[in-house]
C-alpha cells in the first residue's frame, strides 16, 4: 500500500512501483498497440467496428484502476496518516490527486460513450473498417489525463499535444467528404495558434518564476512576491487563456468549431466537445488557482484583472453562442454553438473571485461537465441517427420524428430541456448551482448574462422541439437506430434525468473526497 502519499520521486529514480501510479495510462498506451497489431493483422474484410469492445474495454479498466487509486487515497485520508492524499511522481510534474482523478473518471466515462457510439455509428458515416480510429481515441485520451495531471509546464504541454496531434487526423478521417479535409485543415491551423498561444504563454511563466514546475513558480511569487513583473506576468497570463480559451471554443476564440463539428464525424465531434474542452477547462483551473493566487499584490492586481478576463470571455461566450445559433438551421453546427455557449457557463466557476473560491466552485464545474458531456454526447448521437436515415443535416430532418420515433423523439426532448436548463433535468440544477455561486460573489452584472441568454437559447432547442412534434412531413421515413447508438441515448438520458433528481449526489462526493488546499494546490 501507500506508505507516504506525499512522497515525490526525483528525476532519474522512476522505478516500476512510480509506473503503477501511471497504470490508469500505461493501460491505455498497451491497448492502443495492441489494437494496431491486430488491425495489421487482421484481413480487411473483417470488421474493424469489433475492435471497439476491446477499446470500451481498455477504457473501463482504466477507469477501474483510477476508483481503485481513488478509495485508497480515500482510506489514507481517513486514517489520519501524514498526507494530503497526493501522489507525486517524476519531481512533481505529474501529480496523482482526486482533482486530476476525477476528470479522469469523466473523460473515460465520456470516450466509452463516444466509442459505443461509434460502434453503431460509422457503419454509415463513411469510415467503415477504420481501426485506425479505435487506437487514435485511446492516445487522445491519455493526452487529456496527462494535462488533468500536470504539475509542470513542460508535461502540461506533452498532453496537450497528445491530444491535440490525435484529433487532428479524427476529425479528418471521413475522406469521402470534402467538409472533413476542410474542417481538418482549419482545426489544424487553430490548433498550431493555440499551442503557440500556449508556449508564448509559458516562456513568459518560466521568465518570472525561474521554473517550469508550476509549484515552484508559485513558490517564487510566495516567497518573494512579484516585484514590478506583473506586466510580464499579465502578457503570460493572457496568452495562456487566448491558447486555451481556443481548444475550449470560448468566444471570441470560437471561430473554428462550428467548420470542425460540421465537418467530422458525430462521434468525434462529441469527444472534442467534452473531452477536448474538458481538459483544457482543468488546466485553466488548477494554473489560476496556483499561479494567479501568489502573483496576487496590493499595488498590481494582477488577480483582478485575470479573473475579470475569465469573466468577460465568460460572458462573451454565451452571448456570442446563443445569439449566434438563433440563425442556425445546420443541426451539428447549432450543436456547435451550444458549447460555445456552454464553455462560457463553465468558465463561470473558475472566473469568480479568488477570496470565494473553495470547493464548492470546483464542485460546481464537475457537476455541469458531467451534465454537458451527458446531454452533448446524447444529443450528438440521436442528430447522427437521424440525419443518416433522412440524408439532411437540417432542422428539417427532424420534422415529425415523433411519428416516425416516439422514443427517440422522447429523449430529444429530454437532452433540449437539459440544454435549456429547464427541470427536472441536470442542466437545471447545473445552471442554477453556477448562477447562484455568481450572485453570492456579487457578480449581478454576469447573473444577469446568464440569465438572458439561457432565455434566448429557448428559441432554438424548441425550435426541434416542434419539429418533432408540431410537424408531420416525412412520417414515412424510418428512423433505425442501432442497439449501440440507443444504449448511448438512453445512458444519457437516464442519466441526465438522475442528475436532475438528486443533484446533491455529486456536490455529497465532492466534498466528501476533494479538499481544494490538498488536491488542487501544487507545493
Amino acid at each position: 500500500m501507500i506508505a507516504n502519499q506525499e512522497t515525490t520521486v526525483t528525476a532519474g529514480a522512476f522505478t516500476w512501483s512510480d509506473a503503477f501510479y501511471l497504470a490508469p495510462e500505461g493501460l491505455l498506451i498497451v491497448v492502443a498497440l495492441l489494437l494496431i497489431l491486430i488491425d495489421l493483422i487482421l484481413p480487411s474484410a473483417f470488421g474493424r467496428n469489433k475492435l471497439g469492445w476491446l477499446t470500451l474495454a481498455g477504457l473501463l479498466g482504466s477507469g477501474g484502476l483510477v476508483v481503485w487509486r481513488m478509495l485508497e487515497m480515500a482510506d489514507t485520508r481517513a486514517e489520519g496518516t501524514s498526507g494530503s492524499g497526493v501522489i507525486r511522481v517524476l519531481a512533481d510534474s505529474y501529480r496523482i490527486d482526486h482533482f486530476a482523478s476525477t476528470l479522469k473518471l469523466l473523460f473515460l466515462l465520456a470516450a466509452a460513450l463516444v466509442v459505443l457510439l461509434s460502434m453503431g455509428a460509422m457503419k454509415r458515416e463513411e469510415t467503415p473498417n477504420r481501426g485506425e480510429y479505435y487506437y487514435l481515441v485511446l492516445p487522445a485520451v491519455v493526452g487529456a489525463m496527462i494535462m488533468v495531471s500536470s504539475g509542470d509546464l513542460i508535461t502540461l504541454y506533452v498532453g496537450l499535444e497528445l491530444l491535440s496531434v490525435t484529433t487532428y487526423v479524427l476529425v479528418g478521417m471521413r475522406k469521402l467528404g470534402t467538409k472533413s479535409a476542410e474542417a481538418a485543415f482549419k482545426y489544424v491551423v487553430t490548433g498550431g495558434l493555440s499551442s503557440a498561444f500556449i508556449l508564448f504563454g509559458m516562456s513568459y511563466l518560466y521568465g518570472v518564476g525561474g521554473s517550469t514546475n508550476i509549484g515552484a513558480i508559485a513558490g517564487v511569487f510566495q516567497t518573494q512576491g512579484i516585484a514590478g513583473l506583473s506586466p510580464l506576468l499579465g502578457v503570460g497570463l493572457f496568452m495562456l487563456v487566448a491558447g486555451f480559451g481556443i481548444k475550449i471554443a470560448a468566444a471570441p476564440f470560437h471561430a473554428w468549431a462550428p467548420d470542425v463539428v460540421e465537418g467530422a464525424s458525430s462521434p468525434v465531434a462529441a469527444f472534442l466537445a467534452v473531452v477536448s474542452k474538458g481538459a483544457a477547462l482543468a488546466v485553466v483551473f488548477r494554473i489560476v488557482y496556483n499561479i494567479v493566487f501568489f502573483a496576487d499584490s496590493p499595488d498590481d492586481d494582477v488577480a483582478a484583472d485575470t479573473f475579470l478576463l475569465l469573466l468577460v470571455l465568460a460572458a462573451a461566450s454565451m452571448l456570442i453562442g446563443t445569439l449566434t445559433a438563433l440563425r442556425q438551421r445546420q443541426l451539428k453546427r447549432l450543436l456547435a454553438l451550444s458549447g460555445v455557449a456552454n464553455a462560457g457557463y463553465l468558465l463561470v466557476p473558475i472566473g469568480l473571485s479568488l477570496k470565494g473560491m473553495h470547493a464548492s466552485n470546483f464542485g460546481e464545474l464537475i457537476f455541469y461537465l458531467l451534465v454537458y458531456a451527458l446531454m452533448t454526447i446524447g444529443a450528438f448521437a440521436i442528430v447522427a441517427a437521424v440525419t443518416q436515415a433522412t440524408d439532411d443535416e437540417t432542422f428539417g430532418s427532424f420534422a415529425g420524428l415523433y411519428h416516425r420515433a416516439p422514443w427517440t423523439a422522447t429523449a430529444m426532448l429530454v437532452l433540449l430541456l437539459s440544454l435549456a436548463g429547464l427541470p427536472p433535468t441536470g442542466g437545471f440544477f447545473g445552471k442554477l448551482f453556477i448562477l447562484f455561486g455568481a450572485a453570492q460573489s456579487g457578480a449581478y452584472w454576469l447573473v444577469a448574462i446568464m440569465a438572458a441568454s439561457s432565455v434566448i437559447s429557448y428559441y432554438f432547442y424548441f425550435a426541434i422541439a416542434r419539429q418533432m412534434f408540431m410537424r408531420t412531413e416525412g412520417e414515412d421515413t424510418t428512423v433505425p437506430v442501432s442497439g449501440a447508438t440507443g444504449a448511448v441515448i438512453w445512458i444519457c438520458v437516464v442519466g441526465t434525468v438522475v442528475l436532475g433528481i438528486w443533484p446533491d449526489m455529486v456536490f455529497d462526493l465532492v466534498n466528501a473526497h476533494f479538499s481544494i488546499v490538498g488536491d488542487l494546490l501544487i507545493r
